[in-house]
């Protein structure tokens, strides 16, 4: 239950405390979960409600770019609509990915990297081929809103305190709960419905409470569908699931480096498309795999390190086919690879026909590969496409996933509110900010009713109870979470050595 507690250490009354022990202790934890939670909640409720309306949000921002009117007219090329993108950029620039959309209000989408690093979309009109503008990949609205949501904005600190929020959210909905149950002879009415017959203080805690409970499942099916794209505990749960068979399709961490086979030279058929599997060991000994002058293609890259919005969760670490150097007369031999129309056709071919991105290879030995993610986890798909024959070296299907990584793309779906449409978004946009609400009601019961000069955390049990189920499953819950496991240590002892202190000098006569 999201809550900064705010419950006032005088109201418990001694009759409450010597029929509920432990009920203090739980109250304490509640509180310095909450307090600790709260800012991050705000934040978490307010971009993810954001980032879930991302395709009703995006046309309106950016409207003469991301949608045009229909027209009776065929659509360009791909080719066509990729070389009119290429000429709004520096001849330098290099293309990344195309965004496919069929969608007849959708312009063509292109990304780009420039000198600078920088990554600009690149939009163009599919029927005229007018290049329509151009935005910046990273400061994009809902990428600026993404980036707050996971990280704050701040790298890999900001990542690390977001996952540590989630962690201890899982703390407070479950001390909150326990402070809620029904006790005695209270009624399920009472204990489900708020009583905005009461007043002043007792109202917003009654409030509180009920709508804490009906959002306690909502509130743990984020956390626990959230926790698995962390950057820190989401590798190392994805990285034991594949190591369990249940992650990563087989092959995809550590399996062959696919790339496209060399061409023959001038004059000659191309070379069959094959994965090179005699020569791995070799290559990866000498340290080949890099181009040298690409950052796109360093080696030991994965997929999530491809110019990709999203990536499903299964194949995230699948690696990056491997680019090999060529010297000048290779290059200059080599055969040209297939154009991008060819490209699409053979997707369409294989099913994947709409709402896809096609990262284009970044060497001569590198492969297009082409990421479908969509809205129903059944029908994502990868695949990786030899450029110059258009074989297709790999094909990897939701059903070719563990059941670790099964459950984690359904639950990424509902997170997101893509599921089952606009009924999905409203449900997350009301938990959202219903939690939002939680952390608000909280603080202003702690504001309202904090002592002078104090924290106002609750008051100690004068015999502390055993609770050894709740000491279990701390414990446990610090093992499988080992960072939230360091700060729950950290705040028992400061607990201990600061109030526990102060405790014992107020009992002193």
């Amino acid at each position: 239950m999201s809550t900064t507690t705010g419950i006032d250490a005088q109201r418990a009354t001694p009759a409450t405390t010597a029929i509920h022990p432990g009920y203090r202790t739980l109250w304490r934890w509640h509180f310095y979960a909450g307090l600790f939670v709260m800012p991050f909640l705000v934040v978490l409720a307010i971009t993810g409600t954001l980032y879930c309306f991302q395709p009703q949000i995006e046309p309106l921002l950016y409207p003469g770019r991301l949608t045009i009117a229909p027209q009776a007219l065929p659509r360009l090329p791909e080719d066509v609509l990729l070389a009119r993108a290429r000429s709004a950029l520096p001849a330098n620039a290099v293309a990344l990915t195309a965004v496919v959309a069929s969608a007849p209000e959708r312009s063509a989408e292109f990304v780009f990297r420039l000198a600078d690093g920088d990554k600009q979309s690149v939009y163009v009109n599919p029927y005229t081929g007018e290049v329509l503008g151009t935005l910046s990949v990273e400061r994009r609205f809902m990428q600026v809103d993404r980036m707050l949501h996971r990280k704050l904005l701040l790298g890999k600190p900001g990542e690390l305190l977001m996952e540590l929020a989630a962690c201890w959210t899982l703390v407070m909905i479950g001390t909150g709960v326990a402070l809620w149950w029904p006790r005695e002879k209270t009624t399920a009415r009472a204990a489900l419905l708020p009583r905005f017959a009461l007043k002043g203080r007792a109202l917003w805690k009654n409030v509180h409470a009920v709508m804490g409970i009906w959002l306690a499942l909502g509130a743990l099916a984020f956390v626990l569908t959230g926790l698995p794209w962390t950057g820190s505990w989401g590798k190392q749960f994805k990285a034991l699931a594949t190591a369990a068979n249940l992650g990563a399709p087989p092959g995809s961490w550590g399996g062959l480096p696919l790339r496209s086979a060399l061409p023959a030279k001038s004059g000659a058929q191309p070379a069959a498309t094959e994965t090179h599997a005699k020569n791995k060991a070799h290559d990866e000994h000498n340290g080949h795999g890099a181009h040298a002058a690409n950052m796109d293609s360093m080696p030991g890259m994965v997929m999530d390190d491809l110019p990709l919005p999203l990536t499903p969760w299964a194949v995230g670490n699948t690696r990056v086919p491997d680019s090999h150097s060529l010297s000048s007369a290779d290059e200059a031999n080599a055969v040209r690879p297939l154009p991008l129309g060819r490209v699409v056709a053979l997707a369409a071919s294989l099913g994947v026909t709409d709402g896809y991105n096609i990262v284009l290879p970044a060497s001569a030995t590198g492969v297009y590969t082409i990421s479908y993610f969509p809205d129903d986890p059944k029908d994502e798909r990868t695949l990786y496409i030899d450029q110059y024959s258009g074989a297709i070296l790999k094909d990897i299907r939701y059903g070719d996933y563990g059941a670790v990584s099964k459950a984690v793309s359904y639950g990424t779906s509902l997170h997101m509110g893509r599921y089952f449409g606009v009924a999905n978004q409203i449900l997350c946009a009301a938990i959202s900010l219903g939690l939002a609400a939680m952390a608000v009601t909280g603080c202003v019961m702690w504001w309202k009713r904090r002592p002078q000069r104090s924290l106002g955390a609750p008051s100690r049990e004068r015999a502390a109870p055993p609770m050894r189920g709740w000491k279990i499953g701390l414990v446990l819950l610090g093992i499988v979470f080992p960072l939230m496991g360091v700060t729950l240590l950290a705040v028992w002892l400061a607990d201990r050595a600061i109030f526990g202190r102060a405790a014992r000098r107020a009992a002193t006569p």
